[in-house]
């Protein structure tokens, strides 16, 4: 087994990914502007890093970091050294979904998440964090 990550709802982990590093994506809600983060997985400190954001523009609560880079119409900006446990994201019917980008590929993150009873997506918040892997996208118990 190796660290990865790990997606959970609730306290359920609803995908296992064997990977060391992502991108998550979104557009602004309101702005309606991607931006776009670069994070790695540390496994020694079981801590995922922000590597770099990219913000394709700027508006309410979007300003470039200071030290950010503008090139080719996109503000490129380091990590400035942001090291989490997780991150806690909303998933909500208001906005539109995350996606989460490996090297296999971009998902939406309420694609990984089981539906309702009723069939409905999901709502409330889903959670990335560094995990052991061994069998991808097997639903486990997290303790």
């Amino acid at each position: 087994m190796t660290i990865g990550l790990c997606l959970a709802v609730a306290t359920t982990i609803v995908a296992s990914l064997p990977v060391d590093r992502f991108t998550l994506d979104w557009i602004h809600s309101i702005e309606k502007v991607r931006w776009e983060e670069d994070w790695r997985i540390d496994p020694a400190r079981r801590t995922l890093r922000l590597v770099e954001s990219r913000l394709r523009g700027s508006g309410a609560g979007m300003e470039p970091p200071e030290g950010a880079v503008l090139r080719d119409g996109v503000w490129h900006a380091s990590g400035t050294g942001l090291e989490v446990s997780r991150l806690r994201l909303a998933l909500s019917d208001y906005t539109d979904d995350w996606r989460l980008c490996t090297r296999q590929g971009c998902r939406p993150l309420r694609a990984y998440v089981p539906r309702s009873t009723s069939g409905t997506p999901a709502t409330g918040t889903i959670e990335l964090l560094p995990c052991r892997t061994g069998r991808p996208d097997r639903p486990q118990r997290r303790g």
